[in-house]
């Protein structure tokens, strides 16, 4: 059964960001040391029917989400991101390829993010203002990518995971929204953490939400909600409502089960989620965080002219 809509003591007034990254289930960070980019054209996709589903799934809650894309998959399914727009969703960009943000210089992420936006803008049919790293990426080794943002007119980022993970990580940032550039309007907005123990922990959706007990979720939205009294931000792939989607065997044990565990249950899970509390788009929480961020910046980033090639 659906919990009631909303959160009756979630604090008046938040609205938490509902995202989703769609890429297709073969271009995940899981896998990208066992399918190679060059064989992505030759692999049947999956990612319309799934966004589909979760367009269904929104308007049955009668929320709004973003849909953080990657130009790849926006330059093959050009009406499936009219269909998001069409729906009211924010379409935002995940950068082309889903390459992570460290594995580029500079110039080479400014050529990425200028790439995917023209590709996606150029299917919705409107302006493109956010952006989400592939795989959470920026972090103490890429600062100078708030910068390429910000000078590529980026509104918003929520690209940092503020925690220690084999996989990503920017444990040193803020749990919340900030200004990483004292020069710019810019907003990051990291995805959720909680406080368990007196330790960040990971509470933002992805993997964690298909494995852990649905309980955990609601124990951390409410926590940011009540306690820090801050808009949590969720997000998911298109992939994870998808149970049929072929397996790869060879992948290795810990990426298959990272991957493939709840597959079944998540969308009965992602209902209740969406019922249960106050959603909007990351664009909708960006600007409400904005006045918040105020001078909150990190140290030690680079300014305009100190350009990391």
């Amino acid at each position: 059964m659906n919990a009631p809509f909303p959160d009756p003591a979630a604090p008046p007034g938040i609205v938490n960001g509902l995202s989703v990254d769609v890429e297709d289930w073969f271009q995940v960070g899981a896998f990208e040391n066992v399918i190679d980019r060059g064989e992505w054209d030759s692999i049947k996709t999956r990612v319309e029917d799934n966004v589909y589903r979760v367009i269904d799934l929104f308007a049955e809650a009668d929320v709004c989400a973003t849909f953080f894309t990657l130009g790849w998959v926006a330059k093959r399914h050009p009406n499936m991101i009219r269909r998001i727009v069409d729906a009211g969703h924010e379409i935002a960009s995940h950068g082309y390829d889903h390459a992570r943000v460290f594995t580029f210089s500079r110039r080479e992420f400014g050529e990425d993010i200028r790439k995917a936006r023209e590709i996606i803008e150029d299917c919705a049919g409107v302006r493109v203002t956010g952006y989400r790293a592939p795989s959470f990426s920026i972090d103490g080794r890429t600062p100078w990518a708030f910068a390429e943002l910000a000078e590529q007119g980026y509104a918003y980022s929520s690209s940092v995971a503020p925690v220690v993970h084999d996989h990503y990580g920017w444990p040193e940032a803020p749990r919340f929204a900030f200004r990483p550039l004292p020069w710019s309007s810019l907003i990051e907005i990291p995805v959720t953490t909680a406080i368990l123990g007196g330790r960040r922990v990971a509470a933002g959706g992805g993997g964690f939400f298909r494995v852990l007990p649905y309980g955990f979720s609601r124990w951390a939205i409410r926590q940011v909600n009540r306690t820090e009294g801050r808009p949590a931000v969720f997000y998911f792939h298109p992939w994870e409502v998808d149970p049929d989607q072929p397996r790869v065997g060879h992948a290795p044990l810990r990426s298959r089960f990272r991957h493939y565990t709840g597959l079944a249950k998540m969308a009965g899970k992602l209902r209740e989620l969406v019922h249960e509390f106050r959603w909007g788009r990351m664009d909708l929480v960006a600007h409400r965080e904005a006045a918040r961020a105020g001078d909150l910046v990190l140290p030690e980033l680079p300014t305009a002219t100190e350009a990391v090639e």
